[in-house]
């Protein structure tokens, strides 16, 4: 779908024709859960792994389906009695202190790190559970009105008693609500915000995946039980663009199932399935329809990231493929101006790269984004930056010997900008405004929810291009875009900027 190459001429792939999946019948589920939006059943693979649902309906019990177990307990099939919770509360002290661009202390000088090793398919092994002693740090819903993570209790014991926690971030000040039950959460357990202010929380029980929607109820904690996925493995997509649902990957034999997990009519719904092991996962549009993925082959070979439109069960078609052998995985997308951020070997060993959805103009890797001894990754990209993706400001977290800090960019640049970092900062969490604010959430003991902000660089002034080559993407009158093979996208010179 995008027109993308390596720069310096390192290398060119033969483009892949779009490719609709072909599809058996969806696994049924039945029983009344959350009424949100209707959704189209989706289509599924040959070979693909059959999944058992179970939905709860209005009484919290097990809705009868084909093939369900309808002796089987859980969260999302029975309703336990639940201990008063905490009443909504401001856990925050004020306004989140600005940060202005602090120096870096120099790295002692280390050898350069390994090449940064593929995952598994769909975040584990077929067959294996993932192994997770900590939560993840933060989710932010999609529009930043909302943050959820697990956080630990103030209990004293040896082992931390975990339970859900909801920031509010689109007020004056944040705070946090914390989300309390009868029983502690698991570690392994994962949430993620919605836009009304819900929180999805997914637990594991035995050998399924129970889902549930909390919410504060006053003095205690609501929760809806949404139903469950009996698998082996399961991995929560980032939040989609309508902030009112949650997709999840369910890695198979030889395929990796696509589901709505949160937002359907009758509990988890089955939307499609993708040959092949599946992980990443990034929306490149603002419905919510266009899903990259990072796909490899059951066989093994090279990673290689498509789109998935959900709108037409599942058809898949190549995004990145810039040289036959290289792993080249998305790792950011902007809807807005199609702003790409890629890993990708291809150059000989692992770098960070960007792209624009539909140019012509092949894939850029900065010798700024590849500084020695220090990896570094992508948190957030600027919205609301139309036709201009190499004027978006990009947050970077870099982590090297010294800790973690945070990096600033810009695609029209040539220079990262490297500033530390707020004390208790929840790596990896962030997210700009259309103005160029960067916000950090972070906590520490005295601010158990407070957010820092800070302005994007200056864009810098750039001479004309005059060594003969094509322009730069700035210079690029914008026109209509259509998909083009990565094997047919035009070399640049050697010389391109950024």
């Amino acid at each position: 779908m995008t027109a993308c190459a390596i720069e310096n001429n390192t290398a060119g792939a033969a483009g892949a024709a779009a490719t609709a999946e072909p599809a058996p019948g969806p696994v049924e589920a039945v029983g009344p859960a959350e009424p949100e939006k209707p959704r189209a059943a989706g289509t599924s693979d040959e070979g693909s792994d059959p999944l058992r649902v179970e939905a709860s309906g209005p009484d919290r019990g097990d809705a009868g389906a084909p093939g369900a177990d309808a002796g089987r307990g859980g969260p999302a099939g029975s309703a336990e009695p639940r201990r008063p919770g905490a009443s909504e509360r401001s856990a925050g002290p004020g306004p989140g202190a600005a940060f202005a661009e602090a120096a870096v202390p120099p790295l002692p000088p280390v050898p350069p790190p390994p090449p940064f090793p593929p995952g598994p398919p769909g975040g584990a092994a077929a067959g294996e559970a993932p192994a997770r002693v900590t939560p993840s740090v933060l989710t932010i819903a999609a529009d930043h009105s909302y943050a959820a993570r697990l956080t630990a209790a103030d209990t004293g014991a040896a082992d931390p008693a975990w339970f859900p926690e909801r920031w509010t971030l689109d007020g004056p000040e944040p705070y946090a609500v914390p989300l309390p039950l009868d029983q502690p959460e698991e570690a392994d357990s994962d949430v993620l915000p919605l836009s009304d202010g819900r929180v999805l929380i997914r637990r594991r029980v035995a050998d399924r995946h129970a889902f549930s929607l909390l919410y504060p109820t006053g003095p205690g904690t609501g929760e809806l039980p949404l139903g469950a996925l009996e698998c082996t493995d399961l991995t929560l997509l980032p939040p989609p663009p309508d902030g009112m649902s949650a997709y999840a990957l369910v890695p198979g034999e030889r395929s990796t199932g696509v589901w709505l997990v949160a937002g359907g009519t009758f509990g988890p719904e089955h939307v499609a399935d993708v040959a092949g092991h599946c992980s990443g996962g990034a929306w490149l549009d603002r419905e919510g329809r266009l899903l990259a993925l990072d796909r490899q082959w059951p066989g093994g070979g090279p990673v290689k990231a498509v789109a998935v439109d959900l709108g037409r069960g599942g058809e898949v078609t190549p995004l990145l493929q810039i040289a036959p052998g290289s792993d080249d995985r998305l790792l950011l997308a902007d809807a807005d101006s199609g702003l790409l951020l890629i890993r990708s070997d291809a150059p000989g060993h692992d770098r960070l790269g960007w792209g624009v959805l539909g140019s012509f103009l092949p894939v850029r890797f900065p010798e700024c984004l590849h500084p020695a001894g220090v990896s570094v990754t992508p948190v957030a990209v600027q919205p609301g930056q139309m036709l201009t993706p190499e004027s978006c400001a990009v947050a970077l977290r870099i982590d090297g010997p010294a800790g973690s800090w945070v990096g600033l960019w810009r695609p029209s640049g040539r220079r990262l900008h490297q500033v530390a970092a707020p004390e208790g900062w929840l790596c990896g969490a962030g997210f700009w405004s259309r103005e160029g604010t960067l916000h950090l959430p972070y906590a520490r003991p005295g601010a158990p929810c407070a957010v820092a902000v800070m302005e994007a660089p200056a864009e810098e002034a750039r001479a004309p291009h005059t060594t003969g080559a094509q322009p730069s993407a700035a210079q690029v009158t914008p026109g209509v875009c259509r998909p083009v093979p990565l094997g047919q996208a035009p070399l640049a010179g050697s010389t391109a900027a950024g």
